[in-house]
Parts: C-alpha cells; sequence; structure tokens
C-alpha cells in the first residue's frame, strides 16, 4: 500500500492508497480487487477487504464505502452500510472513530483527506466529471460544516490516470475550457492533432487548493502505465479486457 507523508504525520489518522497486489482475487482481478461492483466473485472481494483493513489497522467490517456515479454529492458516514445498500454518492466525510472510509477508482483520482485536530476525515472519487462539477469543493465544505478548518486541512491526491496516458477529445477539453478558460493549464497537445492529453491529477490539485486545504501531496504514480500494481480502466478498454478490478483507498481517525 502507498502512504502520503503529510497525511502520515498526522497523528490519530491513518490512511492507504491500496495498489491490486497482495489480495486473494485471480485473473483479470489479481489480486486486491475490493470492488463488489466488478464481476469478481464476492467472496473474494470480501476477503480483500478484509485484508485491506487489516493492513490500515481497522476492523475487518468497519469500512464504509459508496456506490459511486461520477456526482459532486457527498455523504457522512457513521457505520458502514450493508453491502447492496450503499449510497450513490462520490465522497464521504466521517467524525467516528474506528470507521475507516474508502474509495474505489480504477484511474479516477482518490483523494483523502484530514483536519486531525477537529478529528474530521474525508475520501473523495474525483473522476473527470465528479472534479469538474465540484466533488472537491463539496467534501472540504462537508467537513467544515462538522468544524474541520480547511487552512488545517491535509489532503493526498492518490494514484490515477497520468497525463502521458490520458488523452481526450476536443469535446472533453472544451467542457474544462467553458468552466474556466485557466484550465487550459491542464492540457497539453495530443498524439493527433484533434486529441489533447489531460491532466487529471494536477486538475484535482488546483481544486483542493481552491478550496483552501492548506496542505496538498500528490502521487505521482501513472495508474494507466502500470499493470503489474494498479487496476486500469482504460487500459482494460484497449486492450479489450471484459472488465477491471477496483482499487481501494481509505482513511480512518483512531478508534
Amino acid at each position: 500500500m502507498i502512504t502520503m507523508a503529510p497525511l502520515a504525520a498526522e497523528r490519530g489518522v491513518r490512511h492507504a492508497f491500496f495498489t491490486r497486489e497482495g489480495g486473494v482475487s485471480e485473473g483479470i482481478y489479481a489480486a486486491l480487487n475490493c470492488g463488489f461492483g466488478s464481476g469478481d466473485d464476492p467472496h473474494r472481494v470480501a476477503e480483500n477487504r478484509a485484508r485491506a483493513m487489516g493492513r490500515l489497522g481497522v476492523a475487518a467490517g468497519a469500512l464504509a464505502t459508496l456506490h459511486q456515479v461520477h456526482s459532486p454529492t457527498v455523504v457522512a458516514a457513521d457505520a458502514p452500510w450493508p453491502r447492496g445498500e450503499s449510497p450513490r454518492a462520490d465522497a464521504l466525510v466521517t467524525t467516528r472513530p474506528g470507521l475507516a472510509i474508502g474509495i474505489l477508482t480504477a484511474d479516477c483520482a482518490p483523494v483523502l483527506l484530514a483536519d486531525a485536530a477537529a478529528g474530521v476525515v474525508g475520501a473523495a472519487h474525483a473522476g473527470w466529471r465528479g472534479a469538474l462539477d465540484g466533488i472537491v469543493a463539496a467534501t472540504v465544505a462537508a467537513m467544515a460544516a462538522r468544524g474541520a478548518v480547511p487552512e488545517r486541512m491535509v489532503a493526498a491526491v492518490g494514484p490515477c490516470i497520468g497525463p502521458a496516458s490520458y488523452e481526450v477529445g476536443e469535446e472533453f477539453r472544451d467542457r474544462f475550457l467553458a468552466a474556466d478558460p485557466a484550465n487550459a493549464a491542464f492540457f497539453a497537445p495530443g498524439r493527433r492533432a484533434d486529441k489533447a492529453m489531460f491532466d487529471l491529477p494536477s486538475y484535482v490539485a488546483s481544486r483542493l487548493a481552491a478550496a483552501g486545504v492548506g496542505r496538498v501531496a500528490r502521487c505521482a504514480d501513472d495508474t494507466a502505465a502500470d499493470p503489474a500494481r494498479f487496476f486500469s480502466f482504460r487500459r482494460a478498454t484497449l486492450t479489450g479486457e471484459r472488465d477491471y478490478g477496483r482499487a481501494l483507498a481509505a482513511i480512518a481517525l483512531d478508534g
């Protein structure tokens, strides 16, 4: 698993961005697939999630995740939801010690946030659509509503598709430029004249800064370019695989 130094330094907070290594799933899901939404054997997914919680130092059943829908919706979590009853949302916040809140990704950016002094943590799923629509600012606001101070927050953007792998069309770029012409800074010329390369992690980090978050760290790993360590929706699509695994990012307050 990957940890980021600024978050790791926060007292009373534990976090991890898990790679695909160290689980029990097989084939295209090998090995630490934590997504019940995949076509993997749910018993293996459950075992993978329990193993991840063991590495995080949290009880096996103390993980709350979502039915992610690429939205700007944030929910508060006080306990895990029964399987199949998770809210349709893309970020969670909690003040409950011992409860891990988690996000599942396979190229989208997982964002973990903490204000240790206030005892508030958050986790956000920031794909391009959710990031553009405001999931980052909404997560910061939800934490602030529970006593967190943005300037005191620490955030980490985990492994996601990198700018060298993320080729997009002109209509994609136009949506970002219509929202803010300054977003041109996150695009570079593509391999073809009608394409551009998009820097998702930098864009997400910019949204955190714009929301007033005091410290922002970024992971440099490109999920689409490293099949040994990461699941990737884009890579699976390009290679014709029928499905893909989901990686877990989780954060918890000490119980």
